[in-house]
């Protein structure tokens, strides 16, 4: 095909790569507590984490950083900006989901005082977790950002986007068009690892998940 063929049938802006990478550790999540929006820095450990990610994804050579304006979402974005020269835009918008009183408890804590609104949430019902924030009230809130970000990217551009895993899981399941009941089975990000969506001809694709290592190309018959 020549070139001006393939112009044509390309769509605009295919090419475009959002990577969601999620913070790195913090006390709380080595304690098993619930976090939410609750502003809790990053361990020593957890620096050294977002350092060692840093970069690897800066030799992707990233067009644009957005962060979570929460302080270990901000932390680990500025490893990445320190190796790229990029500019950080935080954004509240990108925060974990409020989650009310379960902030601040440990799995178990959850598990023995709130054990039927756990299993409800976990069988993919609707619901405010300690009273907070449903999980699509947080796309409703966090895809817009990725988005408006994305479509400032160049052709073949890449973002790279800072936040929680929580809300990387509602924002991909957003992006993807699935049913908000089938958010969960996408499972959850260990801390400093990304997600990667790819725009194609039909919308953004998953092209990696819970990945700690640089995406290789698909070879093969589903590209």
């Amino acid at each position: 095909m020549s070139g001006a063929a393939e112009a044509a049938v390309r769509p605009p802006g295919r090419g475009r790569r959002v990577i969601l990478w999620r913070h790195g550790q913090t006390s709380w999540n080595v304690e098993r507590r619930f976090q939410g929006s609750t502003d809790v820095e990053l361990t020593e450990a957890g620096v050294g984490q977002a350092r060692r990610a840093a970069r690897l994804l800066a030799s992707l050579g990233p067009d644009a950083i957005v962060s979570s304006d929460l302080k270990r979402a901000a932390r680990t974005a500025d490893e990445l900006a320190a190796l790229t020269g990029l500019e950080v835009a935080r954004d509240e918008g990108l925060r974990e989901t409020y989650a009310g009183v379960w902030q601040g408890l440990t799995h178990e804590e959850i598990i023995a005082r709130y054990g039927e609104e756990y299993a409800a949430w976990k069988r993919g019902e609707p619901v405010r977790r300690g009273g907070g924030e449903l999980e699509s009230e947080v796309a409703d809130r966090a895809a817009p950002v990725v988005l408006r970000h994305a479509d400032k990217l160049p052709e073949d551009g890449t973002l790279v986007v800072v936040s929680h895993g929580g809300t990387i899981r509602t924002t991909i399941g957003r992006l993807l068009g699935l049913e908000a009941r089938h958010w969960e089975s996408l499972g959850g990000l260990s801390n400093c690892c990304w997600s990667v969506l790819g725009e194609g001809a039909r919308g953004w694709r998953l092209l990696e998940h819970n990945a700690g290592t640089l995406p290789e190309p698909v070879l093969g018959d589903d590209t």
